[in-house]
């Protein structure tokens, strides 16, 4: 089988995301009809997304925000989306490029898509070529030094406004959860025991 050079997977991808960007730009012109609501999980260490400091700090690698009834300035654009949340009352101006989002999912009607940034990430380096590899081992042997350790091993993914979806796809508060981020599940619990 020969090499696919046109890179359909991306292709794939970014036609996709435009199914992302269609939903947001509805809900931005018209609001969110009937029981429709968003939930979006993003990379905060991608390429031009815009969080304050303190959403960095706590959510160091992925983030995920839920808009249903509490969301303002709701702006896309072709290549970004920019929305007003508030985190534990505080407002707070996110600004996620599409190519930042990993996952969108309307529980309403069970509607959902997984994006892979690595996979894009990795072809933008290969397409920088050479100084873009050469960018990489640097940033490599600095992600090995002890303080970069140290700020991964901090890392955690959790939902923004620290609700979660129950198995019947309904919002719901969860105590863990906003007693102290994160909660870890193991993919062991998924498995078909024999």
């Amino acid at each position: 089988m020969s090499e696919d050079l046109m890179r359909y997977d991306l292709l794939a991808q970014q036609a996709l995301r435009g199914v992302v960007r269609s939903a947001l730009e509805h809900a931005a012109r018209e609001g969110l009809p009937g029981d429709h609501h968003f939930y979006i999980a993003f990379s905060t260490l991608a390429p031009g997304v815009q969080v304050s400091e303190r959403l960095r700090e706590r959510y160091a690698e992925e983030m995920t925000i839920v808009l249903q009834h509490q969301f303002y300035g709701l702006e896309v654009t072709p290549d970004r989306f920019t929305v007003q949340l508030h985190f534990n009352n505080v407002p707070e101006t996110l600004v996620v490029p599409f190519s930042a989002v990993k996952g969108f999912y309307d529980p309403s009607v069970q509607f959902g898509l997984q994006f892979d940034v690595a996979t894009q990430a990795a072809e933008a380096t290969r397409r920088r070529g050479k100084s873009g590899a050469r960018q990489q081992k640097a940033a490599n042997s600095q992600s090995n030094s002890p303080s970069a350790k140290k700020s991964k091993a901090k890392a955690k993914v959790a939902v923004a406004d620290e609700t979660e979806i129950s198995q019947d796809g309904q919002s719901e508060t969860s105590p863990g959860v906003a007693a102290g981020g994160a909660q870890v599940v193991s993919i062991d619990q998924f498995r078909n025991k024999k």
